[in-house]
């Protein structure tokens, strides 16, 4: 009892510092004005998902800065996107940044062994490439907040005896997207902020970070499954605009989740809930239906990434044409 009102305490104190900011946010101008790439139409404060570092620090403070590396990458990474967010900067400085963070993050997580050095690099790449393929998949309202709450959850059931990292940090997280999520899980049009960079990059870096700490102590890299609904879209997006020999750089809307919200006119809330729902019945069937074998988590693995691959695939076949027709209209 005494947990439940702690955590609905922090609730609240979330809750105010998100307020805050957007009066910081709305005297500053910090806004997210839209353009022909975007899936919303209207100005809409940006950085909300600043909330996901005060959560963090929120713990810290309270346990004792049990993670002080992680807690320094965090706070470096999601500052430089802060920063991004108000004012561009190069694509060079945010990337050396993350990679100073995700080093850090490797140093806390006990990893960052220079005899391996040609295995950490690779690792390093994968923590970056997918904390900016998370960050590429924030574009519609929801989508952040509803599946970063699909990815925390399981977390937290799976390490429910603290197992494998401390389990008020997960909570914590929670907490810090039920917030957020008040603020944006909804239509389109109705958001009070979006996330920004300082959002979708930080709360990727958190879950990398909490996934890391399975993966490392079960010796089983298919934890990663926990991310897979972000990951086929987000991966195979990239390789559609390598073959369409496109700026990865530039912004676009050729992911799956952004065809369904604007070319075929779906609730925001709608394709969110689906991303959310379809994560969460993976990861679900992951941890209760899947057998604890290293053959099975890889079987497992396999059959539903081909799965979604090929379910992406088809959706691109029968509906991609409306975007080709969108990007056609902008010439006209």
């Amino acid at each position: 009892m005494d947990d439940v009102i702690t955590y609905f305490i922090i609730f609240i104190l979330l809750f105010i510092a998100e307020l805050l900011y957007f009066r910081i946010a709305d005297k500053c101008n910090i806004i997210d004005k839209p353009n022909e790439r975007s899936s919303h139409s209207t100005i809409v404060l940006r950085g909300g998902g600043i909330i996901f570092l005060i959560g963090i620090w929120i713990w810290s403070t309270f346990f004792g800065f049990q993670y002080p590396w992680f807690l320094v990458g965090l706070t470096l990474v999601a500052g430089i996107s802060f920063v991004d967010d108000i004012h561009s900067l190069p694509d060079s400085v945010r990337l050396v940044a993350q990679f100073a963070a995700a080093a850090m993050a490797f140093y806390q997580l006990g990893i960052l062994h220079w005899s391996m050095w040609w295995i950490i690099l690779l690792a390093l790449i994968v923590y970056v490439g997918a904390t900016n393929v998370i960050n590429f998949m924030d574009g519609i309202n929801g989508i952040t907040a509803g599946y970063s709450l699909a990815v925390l959850i399981p977390l937290a059931l799976v390490n429910m005896n603290g197992i494998f990292v401390e389990q008020s940090l997960i909570i914590y997280t929670i907490l810090a997207s039920l917030v957020f999520c008040i603020f944006n899980f909804r239509p389109k049009g109705k958001a009070k902020c979006f996330a920004g960079d300082v959002g979708s990059i930080g709360i990727a870096f958190i879950m990398l970070f909490l996934l890391g700490n399975v993966i490392i102590k079960t010796a089983d890299i298919t934890w990663l499954i926990f991310l897979l609904v972000y990951g086929v879209d987000g991966c195979l997006t990239i390789v559609h605009r390598i073959m369409l020999h496109e700026n990865l750089g530039e912004a676009h809307r050729k992911h799956a989740y952004q065809i369904m919200a604007n070319e075929l006119k779906m609730n925001h809330v709608k394709v969110a809930l689906l991303y959310a729902v379809i994560q969460l019945v993976i990861s679900l069937g992951f941890i209760y239906l899947c057998p604890d074998t290293v053959l099975a988590h890889w079987l497992y693995s396999v059959c539903v990434s081909t799965v979604l691959a090929a379910a992406y695939i088809l959706f691109m076949k029968k509906y991609y044409h409306l975007h080709e027709e969108y990007l056609l209209s902008l010439k006209q």
